[in-house]
């Protein structure tokens, strides 16, 4: 009885210079009812209640960090599980790949147009390096016949020579075969994101006497969607 007489005390004097449950706890091993039931008529003073609110908040940061870390953690882990899946791909499976791109990314032939050439636009320089591959190295498609065009928000005007560099870069074209670069209007009131230095337009890759080529593709898409067993 003695022992909790003291112990009580000892939690007085200790919340009365502002420290928390948990920090009392941590010296004053009882339970925690116990220890409510003897602080609650213990006021704090406004400064000690901010910083127990702080220390709060501190915690509650520090909780979400951690969090955050392992959800970032196991993204990653998922990620690269994922990719080792993938190995190594055949000629085969990339031109499938090429093929399902370009249904549905590249521009197809109309009825009311017969003749229509290849045409592949996308902002994603990684689908367009890919597609650049594809068109190259599976389908054989010679680069002087690629002619690419560049349409970005007028806004960007003055970085035209970044943006050209780095659509070359990401297509191995030349730069000076960048000719065609087409404005779009600004809205007064815009919500879009694509206002930063990371902003390259959409790319849009023309294969110059390609019809033939686009009523290839069209067929290999009806082969994929014959593929599909029927009900």
């Amino acid at each position: 009885m003695i022992k909790k007489e003291s112990e009580k005390i000892k939690a007085v004097e200790l919340r009365k210079q502002g420290l928390s449950y948990s920090e009392i706890l941590a010296q004053i091993p009882v339970a925690k009812s116990s220890l409510a039931l003897w602080l609650q008529s213990v006021g704090l003073s406004k400064k000690q209640k901010q910083r127990l609110t702080d220390k709060k908040l501190a915690s509650a940061l520090r909780g979400g960090l951690k969090k955050k870390e392992q959800r970032i953690e196991r993204s990653y882990r998922i990620k690269t599980i994922a990719e080792e899946e993938i190995g190594v791909l055949s000629k085969r499976e990339l031109w499938l790949i090429g093929v399902a791109l370009y249904w549905a990314e590249g521009s197809k032939e109309k009825e009311l147009r017969p003749g229509s050439s290849a045409k592949f636009s996308n902002s994603d320089q990684n689908m367009i390096r890919f597609f650049m591959f594809w068109l190259v190295k599976v389908c054989g498609i010679s680069k002087e016949r690629i002619i690419p065009e560049i349409y970005i928000h007028e806004s960007h005007r003055d970085r035209i020579p970044a943006v050209i560099k780095f659509w070359s870069k990401e297509t191995s074209i030349l730069v000076d075969k960048f000719r065609h670069i087409y404005f779009k209007k600004n809205k007064i009131n815009t919500r879009r994101m694509n206002v930063g230095n990371d902003y390259y337009g959409v790319l849009r890759i023309n294969i110059l006497a390609s019809s033939e080529l686009n009523r290839k593709i069209s067929g290999w898409t009806n082969g994929i969607i014959n593929s599909i067993p029927k009900k």
